[in-house]
């Protein structure tokens, strides 16, 4: 769903573009709450992760594809400011190097699939976690329904912009049954997959999921080749902050480099849920030339490579690697700021 430059117009480009600085400024507060020395690099991988996860079109209807927004699986997994940091720095990424999504519609796309998908998964994310009984089953079904429903809202929001800044007469009643109507079925795919990586995620490390806090994983023994529970006082001999992050960092980044590297060379080649209705409704007459055509990573590839699958590969890499390095730098930064402040305030003196 990322908007191009041309599909809305400069006035209300402009505002959506105040509106996510805005957005982002809370965010980079909020989520100095939300960071802590394990969860901050994790929250890097996550951005990467959600970059290499987009790469991966899957065909949901004749014609149309879709891809993983991401907004939904970043709120639970490290929060709900920190998701949507992580969705603005999947954007940038992809808007300066790679050409995907247009440069003056940035403020466009960070509300529309970072803010509103963010708000909507998370809301109902945590009302139903209120409701359901206290499991990993229940956080993983509440991620299902939160991923499925801002997919949808992320439609709805996109209509009501074209509405007040389209740039072609397309009637926005039939602009909205279309959008809905196909990220409908792009929700689905989206629900699954934020499910099933904040359960696999669970399964080993509930302490690391922002959305699952109050769960805990049993500490595990290998015996005899096989992975048992530990006894409940060697469990209780291991704090959970004290259990090492590495590994889920290392698999993580390893299953984000692959399937960037690898499995988005076959991914769905037909036009996403937005490009489809752009194109069958005719609101996409007055897209311009994206400021970033020129990159040597224009359209995910790698330029003067002439083999596609080769091509295909290094960009997704090379993506996965810098969304990485940009988003850790960013994290890191916020949570420094948070323990300077900390420090800052337990150093300080009360006046007499």
């Amino acid at each position: 769903m990322h908007v191009p430059d041309g599909f809305i117009d400069a006035p209300v480009s402009l505002a959506a573009g105040v509106a996510a600085a805005g957005a982002v400024a809370v965010s980079l507060r909020g989520a100095r709450r939300e960071l802590d020395e394990r969860t901050a690099p994790l929250a890097g991988l996550v951005a990467a992760f959600i970059f290499a996860v987009q790469m991966l079109n899957f065909p949901v209807a004749a014609g149309t594809s879709g891809h993983l927004l991401g907004g939904a699986l970043a709120a639970i997994l490290v929060g709900p400011y920190t998701g949507v940091l992580c969705v603005s720095v999947v954007l940038l990424m992809q808007g300066l190097l790679f050409a995907d999504g247009g440069l003056t519609a940035l403020g466009v796309n960070i509300v529309t699939m970072g803010v509103v998908t963010v708000v909507v998964a998370y809301a109902v994310f945590r009302g139903l976690v209120r409701l359901l009984p206290d499991s990993r089953r229940s956080i993983t079904v509440a991620a299902f329904a939160g991923a499925l429903l801002s997919v949808p809202a992320a439609a709805a929001f996109f209509t009501l912009l074209y509405a007040l800044g389209g740039t072609t007469d397309v009637p926005v009643a039939k602009v909205f049954g279309a959008m809905v109507g196909v990220h409908v079925l792009i929700g689905i795919g989206e629900a699954v997959i934020t499910a099933a990586t904040v359960g696999a995620v669970i399964a080993v490390r509930p302490d690391l999921v922002h959305g699952a806090r109050g769960l805990s994983a049993p500490l595990k023994l290998r015996v005899g080749g096989e992975l048992v529970d530990a006894p409940a006082a060697a469990a209780a001999a291991v704090p959970v902050a004290a259990r090492s992050t590495k590994p889920v960092w290392i698999t993580g980044l390893v299953a984000a480099l692959a399937l960037a590297g690898i499995v988005s060379f076959y991914a769905s080649s037909s036009p996403d849920g937005l490009e489809k209705v752009a194109a069958d409704k005719g609101i996409d007459q007055k897209v311009t030339e994206h400021a970033a055509a020129d990159s040597p990573l224009a359209d995910y590839s790698v330029k003067d490579v002439s083999d596609a699958r080769l091509s295909g590969g290094l960009a997704g890499v090379i993506g996965v690697g810098a969304t990485v390095l940009v988003g850790t730098g960013v994290f890191w930064t916020v949570r420094r700021r948070r323990s300077a402040d900390l420090t800052a305030a337990s150093t300080a003196v009360p006046a007499a």
